[in-house]
């Protein structure tokens, strides 16, 4: 079965930095493109970033740009999220995620079909 685990998350303050890790199993990892989502408290689940399946192109949500970092490792079946910058509003619980089909690029809740359990990110002020 597909198993994406996010790990990573925790407190830090204001300007700081933090790297979030995905490690998938049971996919054919390096012929999907990968996702990072967010929910914050009350909001609903919006795109961070993605990478595609050879790291070869990434976007960005515009909040995000120029702070985060979106990698992958295929020999290691894993997808990072370099946090720089923090901000308050950062605060969220991220999960990782794969769309439905290999060869992809998506930016939707909707065009995900595998998710991790989320590793919940708080930045204070």
């Amino acid at each position: 079965q597909v198993q994406l685990v996010e790990s990573g998350g925790g407190l830090v303050q204001a300007g700081g930095s933090l790297t979030l890790s995905c490690a998938a199993s049971g996919l054919p990892f390096s012929t999907y493109g990968m996702d990072w989502f967010r929910q914050a408290p009350g909001k609903e689940r919006m795109f961070v970033a993605v990478v595609s399946w050879n790291g070869g192109s990434t976007f960005y949500a515009n909040s995000v740009k120029g702070r985060f970092t979106i990698s992958r490792d295929n020999a290691k079946n894993t997808v990072y999220l370099q946090m720089n910058s923090l901000k308050p509003d950062d605060t969220a619980v991220y999960y990782c995620a794969a769309p439905t089909t290999p060869y992809s690029i998506r930016q939707t809740t909707y065009g995900m079909n595998y998710w991790g359990k989320g590793t919940l990110v708080t930045v204070s002020s």
